[in-house]
């Protein structure tokens, strides 16, 4: 027991790994430089395994072995080890997807180039709804965040990932200071608070360590996200993507058969370039978009109760009939909103009563009736990249 309270360290940790060695290059994985973004706090050990693509689905067994390396050290409480592939690319080229030892590539390799068929990650989720916006800054986080209350609120066993590797909000959003536990050091629980379940890198890192991740690891945690931790069976999970349409975007597309995706913006015409942007992105990973939903849309002045557009007001509704995509409503930009946000107690839950709650209740349902009625969850057909 004593043993377990001892703090590991770097050191420690890459010292037991350089026993590991890489088969077929009969050297240690450490001495080869495949060892990345070690990052260590209280006893749970997380790093990436790079390795050559073409070699990924064969080395599943190295990277078993390195994480029970790991996990035989003093002070160590779980370890997650992701094996990643990556191979140099010219200026001009896409970065290849990573390689899992569940998913190798279809035919004409991985990537927006070749064919991939999805991977059965969350196996026991019957929905799986990804919110994104074409840029930061508008509020994706705060709304991906009280629609999964939301959906908890409508009776729905309700589940959360936070997809944003780089800038994780997940836990602030929730108020969740605490980290996941592993009985086993394989499979992590997920932290639940509101009666949602919840799984953020940020659960695992301090607030202010900077994630110098490569695309193939970042790749490889979000899997990882889904694979090792015990979801159970869940109605819902909705997954809270980075901001733009870059490798975490493709990822989702490519390995989880999603149901559909929600798109955030504001009202102003440069907020709304980059709706289209998105949406033409899920068209290309056939993967429908459910709506759009325009937030910080009005503003109502505490004091007087005027309502001021400050960025504008029916731009997305306008944008959504445009493209032919339903328009899901409109979120206020209130103070209310950002407070409870920043506090981590979401409107929904610390206000259900309120009209705020309202709207994102009614957005939760309208959602719902559309990917019930498309019949899409693990029931519908894999989502296959051309």
């Amino acid at each position: 027991m004593d043993d377990k309270r001892a703090q590991v360290t770097e050191d420690q940790v890459l010292a037991v790994l350089a026993e590991v060695r890489d088969p077929d290059h009969g050297k240690d994985i450490v001495a080869l430089g495949r060892v990345q973004g070690l990052v260590l706090r209280d006893g749970n050990v997380g790093f990436t395994i790079e390795v050559e693509a073409a070699r990924g689905p064969a080395l599943e067994g190295l990277r078993k072995e390195a994480e029970d390396k790991v996990m035989a050290l003093p002070g160590v409480v779980s370890v997650t080890a992701v094996l990643t592939a990556e191979a140099a690319a010219g200026p001009s080229q896409t970065p290849p997807a990573p390689q899992s030892p569940a998913v190798g590539p279809g035919p004409g390799g991985p990537g927006p180039g070749g064919r991939q068929h999805a991977q059965a990650l969350l196996p026991d989720v019957t929905h799986i709804i990804a919110v994104a916006s074409g840029k930061g800054g508008v509020g994706k986080s705060t709304v991906a965040t009280n629609l999964a209350l939301a959906f908890a609120a409508e009776g729905h066993a309700t589940g959360i990932l936070d997809a944003d590797i780089y800038g994780p909000s997940l836990p602030r959003m929730l108020g969740i200071t605490s980290r996941p536990q592993s009985a086993d050091g394989k499979i992590m629980e997920p932290l639940e608070k509101y009666g949602v379940k919840a799984m953020s890198i940020g659960f695992l890192i301090e607030e202010d360590t900077p994630m110098i991740w490569r695309g193939p690891m970042v790749m490889g945690a979000l899997e990882q996200m889904m694979r090792d931790v015990n979801w159970g069976a869940l109605d819902v999970v909705v997954v809270d993507m980075p901001p733009g349409t870059g490798d975490a975007q493709l990822t989702m597309a490519q390995r989880v058969p999603l149901a559909g995706a929600v798109i955030v913006s504001t009202p102003q015409d440069i907020a709304l370039i980059d709706v289209r942007r998105g949406l033409a992105m899920f068209n290309k990973v056939n993967v429908p978009v459910l709506g759009i939903i325009e937030n910080m849309s009005s503003f109502a002045c505490p004091h007087c109760g005027e309502e001021s557009h400050i960025f504008g007001h029916g731009g997305a509704r306008d944008c959504a009939a445009q493209l032919g995509v339903p328009f899901l409503g409109e979120i206020p930009l209130d103070i209310e909103i950002r407070q409870t946000s920043d506090a981590g107690t979401p409107v929904v839950a610390s206000n259900p009563e309120s009209d705020h709650a309202a709207r994102f209740r009614a957005i939760a349902r309208a959602v719902w009736e559309r990917v019930e009625k498309a019949g899409a969850g693990r029931g519908g057909p894999k989502i296959v990249v051309e």
